[in-house]
């Protein structure tokens, strides 16, 4: 895959999977933008790409905020130059009964996860047309393909996402950009971690029960996809929602 040093953003990439995102796109040269709602938190994480050698800057942000979303782009656009290549992992995540679900929390789960891509999509798509090459990788999840019980706002979200990405790929795809989608399984994160201390999900060994390849994934297993999917190697994939699940969701 070529190392050059392309402009990368990644949202959420404060921890978990954007984190292991972010880690791997610089030590594949590419000059990264860590944005996260958390600014500590992407302040540590392009702390310690630089520290590694890599090109990196932190940008606090919340995704579903149309000034805040334009005013990183800019940041980022006056730093590095125009952005080339977008990881939208930026999430929130949680447990509520169906019939439990308020509007307000419904709306902020539209905001951040559905919105927020779209946001961070426009700005980006901005500077891709113009220069004709980009690449675009949606984190969505295995709960927007297949559901997950008292998930219905987070996984109607990335049901979104999913096919958010799928129109994007039909409407850009004469333009040298691709898009794609990947839908991870459980991820041992502290996303998981949090929800497991809430007793929302079970412990790891009964998690792996549903998972064939018989462990939990890792942020490393969605970045070393991603890092194919944003790269020279990947022109002619676009479109595609390709799972990192461990044989989970087929």
């Amino acid at each position: 895959m070529s190392t050059t040093n392309r402009v990368a953003v990644v949202t959420g990439g404060g921890s978990g999977i954007g984190q292991a995102i972010a880690t791997h796109l610089a030590r594949n040269g590419r000059r990264v933008a860590v944005l996260d709602l958390n600014g500590e938190a992407a302040d540590k994480v392009a702390g310690e790409l630089q520290a590694d050698g890599a090109s990196a800057i932190a940008v606090q942000v919340d995704v579903s905020d149309p000034d805040a979303v334009a005013r990183a782009f800019k940041i980022v656009r006056d730093t590095f130059g125009p952005t080339e290549i977008l990881v939208t992992s930026a999430a929130i995540a949680g447990f509520t009964r169906f019939d439990k679900i308020t509007f307000d929390e419904w709306n902020r789960y539209l905001a951040v996860n559905l919105t927020g891509t779209f946001l961070c999509l426009q700005a980006a798509l901005s500077d891709m047309a113009v220069a004709k090459w980009g690449r675009i990788v949606t984190i969505s999840s295995a709960a927007g393909q297949q559901g997950a019980v008292g998930q219905g706002h987070y996984s109607a979200t990335k049901g979104g996402v999913i096919a958010l990405t799928k129109t994007v790929a039909q409407e850009y795809g004469s333009r040298g950009i691709t898009i794609n989608t990947v839908p991870p399984f459980v991820i041992d994160s502290p996303m998981l971690r949090e929800q497991q201390l809430a007793k929302k999900l079970p412990p790891a060994d009964v998690l792996t029960k549903a998972i064939p390849a018989g462990r939990l994934g890792t942020g490393e297993d969605v970045a070393a996809l991603c890092a194919f999917l944003c790269s020279d190697l990947a022109g002619y994939v676009t479109g595609q929602v390709i799972g990192v699940n461990g044989g989970a969701v087929l």
